[in-house]
C-alpha cells in the first residue's frame, strides 16, 4: 500500500506560481459495470490550486497531482470525527443539566457553530497542511 493519493488532471489556469488543476473526482464504485443501474456512482469536477515555483506547466497540459494519504485522514478527522464527538459530548452534557431531550439535541447541534467558526479562522493554517505536489505526465 502506498502512502500517496494520485489524481490525473489538466492544468486549467496559471497565475504566477499558482497552478489551477481540474480533476475528476469519482466514487469508488464509478468503475463498476452496474453503475448505470445504481444511484451511488458519482463523479465531480474539482479545481485544485497547487503552488509551482518552477513554472514548468502550460494551460491544457495533463499532470498528476500527488498528496499524502495522511491528508485524507486529517480531513476525515476534521470533517466527521471531531464534530461527531463534539455533538455527542454536548448532548450528554446538556441532557445532564436540562433533562429535556429535544432542547439538548438542538443545543448540541447549535454547539457546532463555534467549532466551524474556529475551522474558518484557522483556514490558512489548514490550507498549508493540505498541499498537493504536481508532476508532469511523461
Amino acid at each position: 500500500m502506498t502512502n500517496t493519493i494520485q489524481h490525473q488532471g489538466i492544468v486549467e489556469n496559471i497565475n504566477g506560481s499558482h497552478v489551477s488543476v481540474k480533476i475528476v473526482q469519482t466514487t469508488a464504485c464509478s468503475s463498476c459495470s452496474a453503475k448505470g443501474h445504481c444511484s451511488s456512482s458519482e463523479s465531480k469536477e474539482k479545481v485544485i490550486e497547487v503552488i509551482d515555483q518552477h513554472h514548468l506547466y502550460e494551460v491544457g497540459q495533463s499532470v498528476i497531482l500527488e498528496g499524502e494519504t495522511s491528508m485524507g485522514l486529517k480531513a476525515v478527522l476534521l470533517a466527521f470525527v471531531i464534530p461527531f464527538l463534539w455533538v455527542i459530548f454536548f448532548l450528554f452534557f446538556f441532557m445532564n443539566y436540562m433533562n429535556n431531550e429535544l432542547y439538548s439535541a438542538l443545543l448540541s447541534l447549535v454547539s457546532l457553530i463555534p467549532y466551524y467558526i474556529v475551522l474558518w479562522l484557522l483556514r490558512n493554517y489548514i490550507k498549508q497542511e493540505f498541499t498537493f505536489k504536481i508532476k508532469p505526465i511523461k
